[in-house]
């Protein structure tokens, strides 16, 4: 291709039944296209390039306007244009005695990831993941696990983490990770922007990310006496540095997850529509521990966007409630004269002044038979105001805080992933992520849905191994 003169996108028409493309003016004349002169249209695989030549079997046409002739290429035809069939507009790139039609870069990105994992499931390779906001990993296991069990295998390919500490642990304990895992401990912002480190990161098939909520959370605005999530000063504007390494991987599925907060979003609506211009399909729903038989009744908003042509949909996730459960059977063995029992006087005391002053915040407080424990957060190790604490069992005036293994149950989460960890690590790693079992059962719907769309070819593909296997028995018994 020659210098570029011009960039257009086009709508393609239709007329009598068959696709038109239209260009007149200076669009057509910065080719050098002018009325009267001719052309051939050469077809090359689903590129339509418009070729100036003298003896062309197509002439360009003039429009006049004013006192002068405009030049129109007027193409209306189903052969010509049939690489562009069931698109609504093509890219035109204008150049030096040519002209060429192409489909929009989304489309054929939309097309490559279709093609890509549908390549993978039917043939049984495994999906490559990703990972983004990775913390300790938790979401990346809880898909990963949910993908396995639907019969999809996986490979987390990286895993992006400002903290060096989260993802060294991730590292080491997160069995969703292999030796191949490429891990980037660095800000989002800094590898959406370095061309160098993207360059190594392969495309992936499911791109999981559980954004920073502390912009977007009732009390991280509260705390910063923020307008909207997006003013926050370190977290507020990472949608965009997602948006541009989903753009580099392009991922045929996206998950995200982060408080119900975030729904209504500036930055959610810039995902919603960017996602849906980029050619995904996005859903959404609201997941609650308590809809799974988890004790800690944790709400999250998750978003689920899948490549145009992939099928899933929330309203078959089938939530796994089994028995209700109690919360001793998730306790430590913690004698009743361990040091960690304690009055908690302070808090006691802030809860009379809050009361006093018309304050509704109250200590939290749980028993082994409790069925339910509220929310344990991200500085939970600091013991605050409106924490859960487990109530001694003979004396009601001690309390305790759980410790980062017993979190870790509460949550769902398998404890091997916060193993060796300080508890002040550990908290901050479990109460800033998820509860476990509706995100592995996300994955699990994802990685059902996608065997489902294309069961026929698996099972095709299955039987032709089998076939081929009890040949080969065969010819050895023989």
């Amino acid at each position: 291709m020659s210098r570029l003169r011009g960039y257009y996108v086009k709508r393609i028409g239709n007329h009598r039944g068959a696709p038109r493309f239209w260009l007149e003016g200076s669009q057509a004349a910065r080719a050098g296209f002018l009325p009267g002169q001719k052309y051939d249209v050469v077809i090359d695989g689903h590129t339509v390039v418009l070729q100036a030549n003298k003896d062309g079997s197509r002439v360009v046409s003039a429009k006049k306007k004013g006192d002068r002739d405009h030049p129109v290429i007027d193409i209306n035809s189903k052969e010509l244009l049939a690489a562009f069939d069931g698109m609504a507009a093509v890219r035109v790139v204008v150049a030096n005695d040519a002209i060429y039609l192409l489909p929009l870069a989304s489309e054929l990105r939309k097309q490559e990831r279709f093609q890509r994992i549908r390549r993978k499931i039917e043939s049984g390779d495994p999906l490559l993941l990703g990972s983004l906001s990775h913390g300790g990993g938790v979401l990346s296991h809880a898909v990963h696990e949910g993908l396995k069990q639907a019969g999809v295998k996986t490979r987390l390919a990286f895993a992006n983490e400002i903290r060096e500490d989260l993802i060294e642990q991730a590292a080491e304990m997160n069995d969703a990770w292999d030796e191949n895992t490429i891990p980037v401990s660095a800000p989002m912002q800094e590898f959406a922007l370095d061309d160098k480190a993207s360059a190594h990161i392969p495309r992936v098939d499911l791109l999981e990310m559980g954004l920073p909520c502390s912009g977007a959370s009732v009390a991280g605005r509260a705390k910063r006496g923020l307008d909207m999530p997006e003013a926050h000063p370190e977290v507020g504007h990472l949608v965009v540095s997602a948006l541009i390494i989903l753009n580099k991987t392009q991922a045929a599925v996206v998950l995200l997850e982060n408080v119900p907060q975030y729904a209504t979003s500036a930055s959610a609506h810039i995902l919603r529509h960017q996602l849906r211009d980029m050619g995904y399909t996005v859903h959404e729903a609201i997941l609650s521990g308590k809809d799974f038989g988890c004790l800690e009744n944790r709400e999250r908003w998750c978003m689920v966007a899948t490549t145009e042509g992939l099928e899933f949909s929330f309203d078959q996730l089938q939530p796994t409630v089994t028995v209700v459960k109690r919360l001793g059977d998730f306790l430590d063995n913690v004698p009743e004269d361990d040091p960690r029992w304690s009055a908690f006087k302070y808090l006691k005391d802030k809860e009379t002044r809050d009361a006093a002053d018309g304050k509704g915040f109250r200590m939290q407080t749980v028993t082994p038979e409790s069925t339910s424990v509220p929310t344990i957060r991200k500085g939970y190790h600091k013991g605050g105001s409106t924490d859960p604490y487990l109530r001694h069992p003979s004396n009601p005036e001690l309390l305790r805080k759980f410790s980062a293994a017993e979190h870790a149950r509460i949550k769902g989460v398998p404890d091997h992933l916060v193993e060796g960890l300080s508890e002040t690590t550990a908290h901050e790693l479990l109460g800033q992520g998820i509860i476990y079992d509706p995100f592995q059962a996300v994955g699990n719907r994802i990685g059902s849905s996608l065997i489902a769309q294309f069961r026929d070819k698996v099972r095709a593909i299955g039987s032709q191994a089998g076939e081929q296997a009890a040949l080969r028995k065969q010819k050895v018994s023989g």
